[in-house]
């Protein structure tokens, strides 16, 4: 006798219906995932015209030439240096979130970089890293740091009279007298090309040195120029200005016997000194450059600049995904290791780190799979910089950005594709484990 169906049996519909829903989807992934890939793939095999097969070629020249050795070296470098400062500082501002105070609002603030386009923040950072103290963030914070703890005023590009009438001549860079001066003596050091943005607020017009006693030697050092003309050489005359914060120094056989830092007026006093003669020098880092800060975008720290700023904006990725990580970890084996007697670091080291140790790990991966396809900060913030370039960016320049060589940017496709994949299938082996 046959059964009757139960409910619901005989209704599932057809494959092929499901097909035909699933088409649209499958012909528009084909179309934007499939094709470019296989075509770039093809393409890597010929030349820049796309008409001869050159086989191998292509990516043997990935490997050839300074622009692509650069471009590897430093992708290399962000593989590995990136991810690993992201994740630690992830680790740290997750771990300082569950201490603070104010936990959701230092989220915001870490995590606001991400709300932020790329493009956006490489024009902040590149903003941030410029040159001129006076416009780049980073320069003026380390000028005002090295400043602190510095007080001496430097003159660049001042220098003595080269006349044979003068007082004072150029030594190695210094500005030394050009006659022995003794004890309860003055010596004058008068010196030109000194720049109207060199000199001080509080400069004032240049007095003669003060009558020197027994163990003392005087002077004055002076900007030597007179506004309109006239004046007298190598004294000091009204109108003229001292030049003060100028480090004065009484030598005797090499050696630095007494020193005194020049006033307003750009007289100073050298006080215990001992008998006999002596040279006086002002040392050559009064003319040298003042401190204008690191060199961001030079050929050295472009890159670690290029690193400083994308650690700015993914921090905040690694902060939540790794705070969600610690909500998940059992406060019992937290508390269990501290009631066993061990301490914060401890329990830090060995208990919640290994916990963590999965999160951390997709953190670390998904982040490395990101450094391979880095190009926005390095193209705005490198500004077309070889010293900066990575594999993505040479990918971009071979194909449209001058070279005109799909040949070898699609070869470059192909190989960051190659290095992806591997990163990607360990985060798709890991999900599935953690959902069994």
């Amino acid at each position: 006798m046959r059964q009757p169906r139960g409910r619901g049996e005989g209704i599932a519909p057809p494959s092929w219906l499901a097909l035909v829903f699933l088409l649209p989807a499958l012909l528009l992934l084909g179309f934007l995932v499939v094709y470019p890939i296989v075509y770039s793939v093809v393409r890597s095999f010929f030349d820049a015209s796309g008409d001869s097969f050159v086989g191998l070629d292509n990516y043997v020249g990935v490997f050839q030439g300074h622009d692509n050795l650069v471009a590897v070296r430093n992708t290399a470098i962000w593989v590995v240096l990136a991810p690993t400062l992201v994740t630690i500082v992830g680790l740290l501002f997750a771990v300082l979130t569950e201490r603070v105070r104010w936990a959701t609002v230092f989220k915001m603030v870490v995590f606001m970089p991400m709300a932020i386009s790329f493009l956006a923040s490489g024009v902040i950072f590149r903003l941030v890293y410029e040159q001129d103290p006076d416009k780049g963030v980073a320069n003026a914070a380390m000028v005002a740091v090295h400043d602190v703890f510095r007080d001496q005023v430097t003159y660049p590009g001042a220098a003595p009279r080269t006349t044979n009438g003068s007082p004072v001549r150029a030594e190695g860079g210094a500005v030394v007298s050009a006659q022995p001066v003794a004890a309860g003596q003055s010596a004058l050091v008068p010196l030109l090309r000194v720049k109207a943005e060199d000199l001080p607020e509080k400069v004032r017009p240049a007095a003669r040195p003060p009558a020197a006693r027994a163990g003392e030697l005087t002077g004055t050092v002076w900007f030597d120029f007179t506004r309109g003309g006239g004046g007298t050489p190598n004294a000091p005359d009204p109108g003229e200005s001292g030049l003060p914060g100028v480090t004065v120094e009484a030598v005797r056989d090499g050696k630095v016997v007494g020193k005194a830092t020049t006033a307003a007026d750009g007289t100073f006093t050298i006080k215990d000194l001992p008998s006999g003669t002596f040279t006086v020098r002002v040392p050559k880092d009064t003319f040298t450059a003042s401190y204008r800060g690191a060199e961001w975008l030079g050929s050295t720290l472009i890159t670690p600049a290029i690193i400083g700023s994308y650690l700015w904006v993914w921090a905040g990725f690694a902060m939540v995904l790794i705070a969600a990580g610690l909500a998940a970890i059992p406060r019992d084996a937290l508390e269990a290791a501290r009631v066993d007697g061990a301490t914060e670091w401890q329990v830090f080291r060995r208990v919640t780190i290994p916990l963590l140790a999965p999160v951390l790990m997709v953190v670390l991966v998904t982040l490395v799979i990101n450094v391979l396809k880095v190009f926005d900060l390095v193209f705005i913030i490198g500004g077309g910089d070889p010293n900066a370039s990575v594999l993505a960016l040479r990918m971009w320049t071979e194909s449209f950005g001058g070279g005109n060589d799909q040949g070898a940017g699609s070869a470059i496709a192909v190989l960051l594709f190659l290095l992806v994949m591997p990163a990607m299938l360990f985060n798709i082996r890991r999900l599935r484990q953690e959902r069994r």
